[in-house]
């Protein structure tokens, strides 16, 4: 049992799915960053993905990369990521850091896990790290009591599907479309497939991402998913407006439109 797995048990005690929020620190600088942050949890998400910018974000989209550029130039620094965790932990929301492996790895793997579990986070999405390269990263994630999330998707083998699951603590990031993030004009059918194999290996909850923008697609994927997890249609409320406040502003409007429809998929 992990922090995460009560919160995922508790939401779907609830008949429902999660909703699970990501935001690059730093983006458009660090104290709006964390305002967000905390704007999202006061609209309705329950989970926030805290995203430490790095200078090579391959598998992110161009809203995403260019966020977190602008918060590169604009002087973050990894400790930004732990100030973002506490004050997510202390809005009363579950706070999960996703982030590249190398900012972890220049960091220390020991103590990047102890910063973020000081933090208040209860676990760390790698999304460019697997769990066979991974055993030092998840030898110091168990020690801190950390959950260690790990990514799937359609090209994902049914060996490599057992091997995942089992390495996975708090739940499964199931991307049903390959290429980088980004908003879709749909969900598609590879969501479904993937979850499926997914829980046929063992996981018991499994979260979605993929390119979720309006309330009507939360709502189709909370229908069978355990947390459905939107990233660039939020990081574009900061990035479309033209000051802090309406981005702020617009970032609540959207996170409250998608947790009603999380709170509608399983009606």
């Amino acid at each position: 049992m992990s922090a995460l797995t009560d919160r995922l048990d508790a939401i779907r005690a609830e008949g429902r799915a999660a909703l699970i929020g990501y935001l690059p620190v730093g983006f458009p600088d660090v104290d709006t960053s964390i305002r967000a942050m905390v704007a999202m949890v006061e609209a309705g998400v329950d989970i926030v993905e805290v995203g430490p910018p790095y200078s090579d974000p391959v598998l992110d989209g161009p809203v995403i990369q260019k966020a977190v550029a602008d918060a590169l130039e604009g002087g973050v620094r990894l400790s930004d990521t732990f100030a973002a965790v506490k004050a997510i932990a202390d809005a009363g929301a579950g706070a999960v850091v996703m982030s590249y492996f190398n900012p972890m790895l220049q960091h220390g793997l020991a103590d990047f896990a102890r910063d973020v579990k000081e933090a208040g986070g209860s676990g760390v999405i790698t999304p460019d790290l697997t769990p066979d390269a991974g055993e030092a990263w998840v030898e110091a994630a168990r020690a801190a009591d950390l959950d260690t999330i790990f990514l799937v998707a359609p090209s994902t083998t049914p060996e490599r599907m057992h091997l995942t699951v089992g390495a996975s603590r708090g739940f499964v990031y199931a991307t049903p479309l390959m290429g980088v993030t980004g908003e879709r004009a749909s969900v598609g059918d590879a969501a479904e497939r993937v979850v499926r194999e997914a829980r046929e290996a063992g996981a018991d909850h499994v979260c979605v991402g993929v390119g979720v923008s309006t309330r009507e697609q939360a709502a189709e994927l909370a229908g069978y998913v355990d947390g459905v997890i939107v990233g660039t249609a939020l990081v574009r409320c900061l990035a479309d407006a033209e000051d802090a406040e309406s981005g702020l502003a617009a970032l609540r409007s959207l996170a409250a439109d998608l947790a009603a429809g999380v709170r509608e998929g399983r009606a």
